[in-house]
């Protein structure tokens, strides 16, 4: 019996150990009971395709010239050490020769698969790509598939379902034989996703002081299946973001022990999600007594000021910690003491009494010693000169360090438009020692030159009494936003084109058929010198716009302009005034119905010049300007020629002779707003205005210069009418007497917009994000007929996509509400589609 339990036991054991019967072994028998010692004389492998025999032999254990039971325990471990590999699905060990006491071992393995592919199945084509890069970084191909493998791919594609709220989704991965290759397989992936699983209620226990639907709006996402505009579905991570901010939302308001006392989220009998919240809110906390300690520098009264907490307000840790260490406007503790160069000024609030509602808080300031710039080091321009950067910075060697100074100089190298604000980094080493500290601007160039390529089709339309004639459109632009002019000869800066100094040259070109062209350029120099900000600007363009296919009817402009700009120090240095001449030649024939005078007269053939004098002064806060999440922006335009018609001795005997060289003074007023709304929403709000004056009631208003309201982007760049200036108003067509004056331009207008941007990608290489707005507007004939309250209201949705090359490319669909009547269908007849193709228009 104990030698039949022992060959029992020896058999059932899951490694097996064989004997090969040679012809060297007629006649082996085995003692299983007392087993015979011997040397191996050798080990050789049979079976790895993929493995190193030689690492299998090491792990095995069984060495050249040690001496082993056989059968006996060291053969054994042997297999179970390949085993625990897992790279195997049978190892055996065997003798295959024995010579005396000499023993020759043979290790023979069945390697486990490779993965060589899979296969996805009843998986939409719209997630494939999603799920080939889930399966791609989950494993690799090559890998020895086992059920570790199998059971983590199923894990991971199941967790990328219940990621979009398919919580139920059911995820089988199956293997099938490669027969391309040899002993390989691909793995079939099965899933059926399932309804998703919504959240049907959301239910608060214990919030006596707080509603309930105030808790809901802050869980960010997790959201309940009634909410309008937002998914429901339930994830763990997110929904456990979400139970702070609801915690978050009590201490801001005061109850600074509130505490969320369970939760459980379960299944109602229609299989949606049901979620309840336990919640202790605890007592509601003020403010009582705040006294400060450490402050040499600035009196208490000042800094209880900017502090702006006062006795008996509802204790805010949130508002607490945003005026001592950081506030978007400002006005926090800590940045009026690192704008004076205290880089190690610390401010820490202690509770030293908690009596009822009441808390007594001592802020302890430690000031520190000031800080001077040591070294401003600039890394990662590859394209810009360094002096271009460098000028736009305000921070210098030997000043005393300053928070408001870096923020400055990152909000214009920003405006610069030439670095990806995403990898905008700022280091500040310090040397204690000495008490300076370096200033490190990490920068990412982005491709910030634009080209502009398009062909259209332009319908007629009525202007006036005439018919424009429609056609196909080409225009070719290209815009240098870094050129470096200085290096034009230089062959080896011809990569592709000189740049690097920060000047922008621009060239565009348009044609229709031969009757319509037009091409213009301009030139920047930012920095006249190079000393100051300063800029030059020259600009010219041309253009002929033909009335009939034998051009005997037609006007012809020629525009030559020159401008100066200067940063201003007064009121502050956001200001900006530029001083620009600008002399421009119309030429008129046969155009009888497109430039008509106050009292109705038709300015048909002749020359006509209109020189002026445009000064224009500009504030803007707005950091990034391809979509500006904060700031605003204002600028005051004043464009006025010489008053001709005060210095003539006698009247104009002709129409021509009367306005040879026109008069008039011309304002525009503009500003726009923008206010962060969280949740990546932004607000954009705008007014302009403009009004067109003349000197003298005898001559009255100019004929040119006049405003074209309505319209989209496509009217100002491709139907143009010289001497005049088009502001969009989406869901209105142009040039209609809609907007009450005439169809020869107006002489005021008023424009309202109010945009809500959300961003798609604000990747600086395809900044995209959609909009809706609404807009409201209206032209007049005279101030005597402006009626501010009489506007053209508009609404509707907009997408825009910045691309480097060809600048903003958009789509807006907008409906005007105050159009006549015209018809039974109202999106036909009242709704207006416009592209937008290059720059934002007005």
């Amino acid at each position: 019996m104990k030698n039949l339990l022992l060959i029992v036991l020896f058999l059932a054991a899951r490694p097996i150990f064989s004997f090969a019967q040679t012809d060297t072994l007629p006649s082996l028998k085995l003692n299983f009971v007392e087993p015979a010692e011997y040397e191996i004389g050798g080990v050789k492998v049979k079976g790895a395709k993929f493995s190193d025999p030689n690492a299998i032999i090491a792990i095995s254990g069984l060495r050249v010239g040690d001496k082993i039971k056989i059968p006996g325990i060291e053969t054994e471990k042997a297999i179970k050490s390949l085993w625990k590999l897992k790279l195997f699905t049978d190892v055996q060990v065997s003798i295959y020769k024995i010579i005396g006491d000499i023993a020759f071992l043979e290790i023979k393995v069945q390697e486990m698969p490779r993965l060589t592919g899979h296969i996805l199945r009843k998986i939409k084509k719209t997630q494939h790509d999603d799920i080939n890069e889930i399966i791609n970084n989950a494993v690799r191909k090559g890998t020895i598939v086992t059920t570790q493998v199998k059971e983590t791919i199923k894990n991971e594609v199941k967790n990328y379902y219940v990621g979009k709220g398919f919580l139920d989704a059911d995820v089988q991965v199956t293997e099938i034989v490669d027969t391309t290759r040899q002993n390989a397989v691909k793995l079939v992936i099965k899933a059926d996703r399932k309804k998703k699983v919504k959240i049907h209620r959301i239910t608060f226990f214990g919030n006596d002081h707080v509603k309930s639907r105030k808790l809901r709006k802050q869980m960010k996402d997790t959201k309940e299946q009634r909410r309008l505009f937002s998914a429901s579905k339930f994830l763990k991570d997110e929904y456990k973001a979400d139970k702070k901010n609801i915690i978050d939302y009590y201490n801001k308001i005061g109850y600074r022990d509130a505490t969320i006392l369970s939760d459980t989220v379960y299944r109602n009998d229609k299989g949606k999600l049901e979620v309840d919240i336990h919640i202790k809110e605890g007592s509601q906390y003020h403010f009582r007594n705040i006294s400060w300690k450490g402050n040499s520098l600035y009196e208490t009264e000042r800094l209880q000021t900017i502090l702006g907490i006062k006795k008996g307000d509802i204790y805010n840790s949130e508002l607490l910690e945003t005026r001592l260490r950081f506030s978007q406007d400002g006005r926090d503790i800590s940045s009026l003491y690192l704008d004076k160069g205290y880089l190690a000024f610390r401010i820490d609030p202690v509770e030293v009494a908690v009596e009822n509602d009441s808390i007594d808080l001592v802020l302890r300031i430690f000031e520190g010693p000031q800080f001077t710039v040591d070294r401003v080091v600039v890394n990662g321009n590859d394209r810009t000169h360094e002096h271009v950067i460098r000028r736009e910075l305000r921070t210098k060697p030997g000043q005393k360090f300053s928070r408001a100074a870096i923020i400055r100089s990152q909000r214009e190298l920003m405006a610069l438009g030439y670095f990806n604000p995403e990898n905008f980094g700022i280091q500040t080493p310090t040397n204690p020692q000495r008490g300076t500290v370096d200033i490190v601007y990490d920068l990412d160039e982005k491709p910030s030159d634009q080209l502009e390529l398009s062909a259209g089709y332009q319908p007629g339309r009525q202007y006036g009494a005439n018919y424009i004639r429609g056609g196909l459109i080409g225009t070719l632009g290209v815009k240098f936003s870094n050129f470096a002019i200085a290096d034009i000869a230089k062959k080896s800066a011809w990569k592709p084109y000189p740049q690097g100094d920060g000047q922008v040259l621009s060239l565009r070109g348009q044609m229709q058929g031969s009757f319509r062209k037009s091409i213009s350029a301009s030139f920047t120099e930012p920095w006249l010198g190079g000393k100051r900000p300063t800029s030059l600007s020259i600009a010219s363009s041309f253009s002929h716009f033909g009335l009939d296919y034998n051009n005997e009817s037609y006007f012809r402009t020629l525009n030559n302009t020159i401008s100066l700009g200067k940063r201003l120090k007064f009121p502050d240095d956001n200001f900006i005034s530029s001083t620009a001449l600008s002399f421009e030649v119309l030429n008129l024939l046969n155009a009888r119905g497109y430039f008509q005078t106050p009292d109705g007269q038709n300015l048909a053939t002749g020359r006509f010049n209109n020189f002026a004098i445009i000064q224009n002064f500009t504030r803007s806060t707005i950091s990034y300007p391809l979509f500006p999440e904060q700031g605003s922006k204002f600028s005051l335009i004043v464009k006025a020629t010489p008053p001709y018609s005060l210095f003539r001795k006698k009247d104009a005997s002709t129409l021509e002779e009367k306005y040879k060289f026109t008069e008039y003074i011309k304002f525009r007023f503009n500003a726009e707003w923008y206010t962060s709304l969280g949740s990546k929403f932004v607000l954009k709000t705008g007014a302009k205005m403009g009004y067109l004056g003349a000197y003298s009631k005898k001559h009255g208003q100019s004929p040119f210069e006049r405003f074209e309201l309505g319209g989209g982007a496509l009217d100002q760049q491709s139907f143009q009418i010289t001497s005049r200036e088009f502001i969009t108003l989406r869901g209105y067509p142009s040039g209609v007497s809609t907007f009450g004056a005439n169809s020869h331009g107006a002489a005021m207008f008023n424009k309202f917009t109010m945009e809500l941007r959300y961003p798609l990608s604000l990747n600086p290489s395809s900044t995209i994000y959609l909009l809706s707005f609404l807009e409201a507007g209206n032209a007049w004939d005279s101030f005597r007929d402006y009626d501010p309250f009489n506007l053209k209201r508009s609404a509707g949705l907009g997408l825009r996509v910045f691309l480097p090359m060809f600048g903003t490319i958009g789509f807006d669909y907008g409906v005007g509400f105050d159009k006549p009547k015209n018809g039974e269908k109202f999106f036909q007849n009242y709704g207006e589609f416009n592209i937008i193709i290059g720059v934002e228009p007005e």
